[in-house]
C-alpha cells in the first residue's frame, strides 16, 4: 500500500461515520404490461430523497454498533490484509466490477451496499467467503450481518481488456475518482458541515445503491443516503470514465437545524512543500516539492479566472472569496514536472485536478479555503468548498447539482496565461541595487500560456498590474522569460508588521486582460 492510500485511509478512519440500517430489499410491483397491472417501479433517485426526509424527522443516532472484538483489535497492517475476492465482483455484466471493503480496524460503522438490477434494489449481504483475510485467523466465525466499511469499482479505463480502480467511496461522504493516466491524488465528499469550527461535522454515507446497465455501459449510477447531527441527504452521482472522467451530481439536502454552514461540492488534498521550500522553514527532505494539489483555481460569476497558491501555514487560516453564481472552482496540480518532485512511488506528477462546475446559478455565496499547519505529507490539510450566504432552513428540502471533472490538463481551464511559479524573497533578490525598504518583500510570478509567447515579439506592450489591499506597492519589474515562453513579474509589498494584506497582479495589453489574476494572501513580519 502507497503512503497515500495509507493517508486516505487513516483520514476516512478518522471520520467514518455512524449505524447503518439494517439492509432490506426494496419493495417491487409485478406488474407486467396488458395484464390491467401498474407497471413495476423502477428504483430511483426520488426513493433516496423520500428515505432522507423520512430520516430527517428521526432523532439523529451517533452510536455504531459493537463490532466483533477480532476486528477491533486488528492494526493497521493485519486490517490491510483484509481483501475483496476480485472473482467475487456482485456485478459481472459489462465493463464494471465491484469490490468491497471489510470493517475493522478503524472502520467501525457499516454501510449498506445495494446493486440495482432491472429496477430492483437488492442489498449485498456479508458473507466470509468474500473476502481473503490473509494472514489474519479469528477464533469465531465473524456475523453474517456484519456488513461493509465501502466499495470501489473497477474498470478497464487504461486498457480495453484491464480492470483498474476507478471510484472509491470509504469513510464519511468521501469520495475519489480517476480519468486515464492519473494516480489517486486530492479526494471529494458529499458535504462539509461548520467547516473550520469547533462543531464541525462529518456526515456519513449510510446507504449505497449501484446500477449499471448495458444500455449506457460506460456509465455507472450510484446513489447514497447521508446523514449526520445537522443534516440528511440524497445523491446521486453519475460516472463517466474517460481521459477526463467526469462525475455528474445530483443533491438534495434535508437541515435537521438553522444556521448551519453548508459547504457545498467539497474537496480535499494536501500541501506540505512547494517552490519557495515552505517560505523558507528548513526542512530535512530530498524531494523539492510534496503536494497533491498546488492551486486553487476560481472562474469567477463575472468571468475573471483566479489562481491562489496554496500554502502549509504554521497555523489554521480560513480565506473567503465572496462571489454571486460561481462558475468553477477546483484544487489544480499544474505542476507536472517529476524533476520537481523526485518521488518514483508517489508520482506527484500524475495526481488529478478536480474542477467544479455548478449547474445553474449557486446564487450569493462565497469559496473558502481552509489550510491546516502539518508536520508532513502523510496528513490532508487543505480543504475548500462554496457556502451560500443565507444557510438553508431546517425542515426545507435543498438541492443543487454540480460537475466534477478529473483532469491532467484542460486548455479551457484559466484559458488565457497562466501562472507558473511564485516565490517570496527579498527585494534584494536578482541582485537589485535599490534600497530596501524597511517591511517590504519581493514576490516573483512567473506566467506562461495565452498569447503571452506572442507578446514577447514586443514585451514592451505588456505590463503588470498590481494591487494590495493593505500597505502599498513600492514596484513592479516585469521582464521577458523564454524559457516558459512568459514572463517574470516581480512585486515589491511593503505592509507594517503584523498587517495582513492580499495581493493582486495579473499582465495585460492596454485593456486587454492577458492571464489570470494571481491572488496572494501576506502577513508581513
Amino acid at each position: 500500500m502507497s503512503q497515500f492510500d495509507r493517508r486516505f485511509l487513516l483520514n476516512a478512519l478518522a471520520v467514518s461515520g455512524a449505524a447503518a440500517f439494517a439492509p432490506r430489499a426494496l419493495a417491487q410491483n409485478s406488474g407486467q404490461p396488458g395484464t390491467g397491472q401498474p407497471p413495476a417501479p423502477h428504483f430511483g433517485f426520488e426513493d433516496v430523497v423520500k428515505r432522507a426526509r423520512e430520516l430527517a424527522a428521526a432523532p439523529y443516532d451517533a452510536m455504531p454498533p459493537k463490532l466483533p472484538e477480532a476486528l477491533n483489535k486488528l492494526d493497521f497492517d493485519a486490517y490491510r490484509d483484509l481483501r475483496f475476492k476480485a472473482e467475487k465482483s456482485p456485478i459481472t455484466t459489462g465493463p464494471y466490477r465491484l469490490q468491497l471493503f471489510h470493517l475493522g480496524y478503524g472502520f467501525k460503522r457499516p454501510v449498506v451496499v445495494n446493486t440495482i438490477r432491472d429496477g430492483i434494489a437488492t442489498p449485498i449481504p456479508y458473507s466470509a467467503g468474500l473476502f481473503d483475510y490473509g494472514r489474519n485467523k479469528f477464533d469465531k466465525n465473524l456475523p453474517v450481518n456484519l456488513g461493509f466499511a465501502g466499495f470501489r469499482l473497477h474498470y478497464p479505463l487504461g486498457a480495453p481488456h484491464s480492470q483498474e480502480e476507478i471510484v472509491s467511496f470509504l469513510g464519511a461522504s468521501y469520495f475519489r475518482f480517476l480519468g486515464r493516466g492519473q494516480s489517486y491524488g486530492l479526494s471529494a465528499r458529499g458535504l462539509s458541515v461548520n467547516t473550520g469550527g469547533d462543531d464541525e461535522e462529518f456526515p456519513l454515507f449510510r446507504e449505497f445503491w449501484i446500477e449499471t446497465s448495458e444500455q449506457t455501459p460506460e456509465r455507472a449510477t450510484i446513489f447514497a443516503l447521508l446523514d449526520s447531527a445537522s443534516v440528511t441527504g440524497a445523491f446521486r452521482f453519475d460516472l463517466y470514465p474517460g481521459v477526463e472522467s467526469v462525475m455528474e451530481v445530483g443533491v438534495t439536502l434535508y437541515p435537521r437545524r438553522d444556521n448551519v454552514k453548508f459547504g457545498m461540492a467539497p474537496l480535499t488534498s494536501m500541501f506540505y512543500l512547494g517552490e519557495d521550500r515552505n517560505s523558507g522553514k528548513h526542512v530535512d527532505e530530498y524531494r523539492p516539492e510534496l503536494h497533491d494539489s498546488d492551486g486553487l483555481l476560481m472562474h469567477a460569476g463575472n468571468g475573471e479566472w483566479i489562481w491562489r497558491p496554496l500554502r502549509a501555514p504554521r497555523v489554521k487560516v480560513m480565506t473567503t472569496f465572496a462571489d454571486t453564481n460561481i462558475r468553477g472552482f477546483g484544487l489544480v496540480q499544474r505542476d507536472r514536472n517529476f524533476d520537481h518532485y523526485q518521488d518514483l512511488d508517489l508520482t506527484y506528477e500524475t495526481r488529478p485536478t478536480y474542477f467544479v462546475e455548478p449547474h445553474g446559478d449557486w446564487g450569493e455565496g462565497r469559496v473558502e479555503l481552509l489550510e491546516l499547519a502539518t508536520k508532513d505529507e502523510t496528513a490532508d490539510n487543505i480543504v475548500t468548498y462554496w457556502t451560500p450566504k443565507t444557510p438553508p432552513e431546517a425542515g426545507k428540502p435543498f438541492s443543487f447539482s454540480y460537475r466534477i471533472r478529473s483532469l491532467l490538463e484542460a486548455a479551457d481551464l484559466s484559458p488565457n496565461g497562466h501562472v507558473v511559479n511564485t516565490w517570496k524573497t527579498s527585494p534584494k533578490a536578482l541582485g537589485s541595487n535599490e534600497a530596501v525598504d524597511v517591511g517590504s518583500r519581493r514576490f516573483i510570478v512567473d506566467f506562461a500560456g495565452g498569447d503571452l509567447a506572442y507578446y514577447m515579439q514586443d514585451p514592451n506592450s505588456v505590463e503588470v498590474s498590481a494591487t494590495t489591499s493593505q500597505g502599498k506597492i513600492l514596484r513592479t519589474i516585469l521582464m521577458p522569460n523564454p524559457r516558459i515562453d512568459g514572463f517574470r513579474a516581480m512585486i515589491d509589498v511593503q505592509v507594517e508588521p503584523g498587517q495582513t494584506t492580499d495581493i493582486r497582479a495579473f499582465l495585460h495589453a492596454g485593456p486587454k486582460a492577458l492571464t489570470e489574476t494571481w491572488l496572494m494572501p501576506w502577513i508581513a513580519e
